[in-house]
């Protein structure tokens, strides 16, 4: 059974760093790409930041310039270091994984989310 596991998440008072992690197990599918998304004020997730397993990354532009994302392709761990935070990534961060072979279409795995708060 695929799942995403990831620890972390926090109270961090506003400028401080925070770093997150995220280990995905799958017994039959390949890992395209791991990252986190958060809600919206809309209530919709968008993608916080992503990577690839051949190195590639994609970060909202409100996080480009704080956040990293990298990988330990070995261990299918993504981790998120999260610098200068401000009080609007307050937010619950869900850790997904996209999954795939050549003969089956993309599939999604969410990990449970973790919450991050930023005081002021």
């Amino acid at each position: 059974q695929e799942q995403a596991v990831e620890p972390g998440g926090g109270l961090v008072q506003a400028g401080g760093p925070l770093r997150l992690s995220c280990t995905v197990s799958t017994r039959t599918f390949r890992i395209r790409e791991m990252g986190w998304y958060r809600p919206t004020p809309g209530k919709q997730r968008e993608l916080a930041a992503a990577i690839t397993t051949d190195g590639r990354t994609n970060y909202a532009d409100s996080v480009k310039g704080r956040f990293t994302i990298s990988t330990d392709n070995a261990k299918n761990t993504v981790y998120m270091q999260m610098d200068s935070l401000k009080s609007e990534d307050t937010a619950v961060y869900y850790c997904n994984a996209k999954l795939s072979t050549p003969l089956v279409p993309t599939r999604d795995v969410w990990g449970q989310g973790t919450q991050v708060t930023v005081s002021s």
